[in-house]
């Protein structure tokens, strides 16, 4: 589809020319090596240099917040470009879902404050919205904000909140209201993660990382001035930001590249005297897989250069993040089948600065694993695969 836009060429051809003359080969290292994200310092000083690029750190805002005003197209080859050539991911929290969300619903205040801090990479952001017991049935959120004077005191617990142990801010659901149906009664605020009363506590996920927490909120004290939206009318500011999440999930161009390295580890690993991309089987995995992911990238792409683009979608999004997840897992799952023994080990020192050892096995031995098992999260975040199929049948076919 993209073949209609050869004017892009020129654009793609820029993109490949930073990532070659500017991004640290460390960074690219830790990419290529399937590193979820960096570091916190690194990850504040990618965003200031995609930054200084053009506002390249905000690929989707209007030139007049910040960003680069790209066109649908110039965002989906930027998205492309980065990941083929290996450079970090743009940050999701802020570029991707609270910035669209303060230009759209914020006060002047609020996007003087927060719009320069996301674009230069002076903030670093966390979601607080699932808890315990609210997970995909997101509006059933308990975690209470009761108004007091000119602020709101928040007490309770938020889950799963990625990044929440170094993030600056946090932007959260929070229950206003108990009346009613219980989408209404939401406001969203933002948080200082530094205000006294909030707690941070690490959850260590399956393969042993530590990138998801469990926050907790005694009589957090927060100024009204950082609500978002209007009081007890923050579930279409919650839409807002999730549609965008769920766009995002679905992570074609990453899922492509993985792919792709496969196959050609798999053509270099010989299974008997046939190279194992050869091997019936295991090559008609692979042909399942390229298949689903070549008719995901034909859906997103008919959802972003369709009237209105991403903007106007729906409950379409959960449609590409129930095949985007499980897109993902299907090629890490047939990655760890190619490595055969060797995807069983956990090695990943190995891949790290100052290693000198022997290494053991592929150079996929070091991350295979904990890229397996880390990704069976997918599924679950964003709201859950089964969610999200309720959703379809519900709002899309009218069932």
């Amino acid at each position: 589809m993209l073949s209609q836009f050869p004017e892009l060429n020129e654009f793609r051809a820029e993109v490949r020319r930073f990532v070659e003359e500017k991004v640290p080969a460390t960074y690219i290292r830790q990419t290529r090596n399937e590193k979820a994200a960096l570091d916190p310092a690194e990850q504040k000083a990618w965003t200031r240099l995609l930054y200084e690029q053009g506002g390249w750190s905000c690929p989707s805002w209007p030139v007049e917040n910040g960003g680069p005003g790209w066109s649908y197209e110039q965002q989906y080859v930027f998205d492309q470009e980065l990941a083929a050539c290996g450079a970090p991911r743009v940050s999701a929290f802020g570029a991707g879902m609270l910035g669209p969300a303060l230009i759209e619903f914020g006060t002047p205040r609020q996007k003087e404050i927060f719009l320069s801090a996301i674009l230069k990479g002076e903030v670093l952001l966390c979601q607080g919205y699932s808890e315990p017991n609210a997970g995909s049935d997101l509006a059933s959120l308990q975690c209470k904000a009761v108004l007091d004077g000119d602020e709101y005191v928040i007490n309770g617990t938020k889950i799963w909140t990625t990044d929440a142990h170094f993030a600056d801010w946090m932007f959260g659901l929070f229950r206003t209201a108990s009346s009613g149906k219980k989408q209404h009664g939401i406001t969203v605020l933002l948080l200082d993660m530094s205000t006294p009363g909030i707690e941070v506590k690490p959850i260590i996920t399956f393969e042993g990382g530590h990138e998801v927490n469990q926050t907790f909120f005694t009589d957090v004290r927060v100024p009204t001035a950082n609500r978002l939206g209007d009081h007890d009318k923050g579930w279409g500011v919650a839409k807002h930001i999730l549609g965008n999440e769920r766009f995002g999930t679905a992570d074609v161009s990453r899922s492509r590249v993985s792919l792709d390295r496969l196959k050609a580890f798999a053509a270099s690993e010989i299974n008997g005297a046939t190279p194992l991309l050869e091997t019936r089987g295991f090559a008609d995995e692979l042909a399942e897989v390229e298949m689903d992911l070549i008719a995901l990238e034909t859906t997103e792409q008919r959802y972003l250069f369709g009237e209105g683009g991403p903007d106007a979608m729906g409950p379409e999004a959960s449609m590409l993040k129930i095949r985007g997840t499980e897109v993902q897992q299907y090629i890490s799952e047939l990655l760890v089948e190619a490595l055969g023994y060797y995807g069983l080990a956990d090695v990943p020192e190995q891949l790290e600065e100052g290693f000198n050892g022997v290494p053991v096995g592929p150079p996929q031995t070091g991350y295979a694993a904990n890229v397996y098992f880390n990704l069976r999260k997918t599924s679950i975040y964003s709201g859950s695969n089964e969610i999200m199929k309720n959703i379809i049948a519900k709002a899309v076919l009218g069932l």
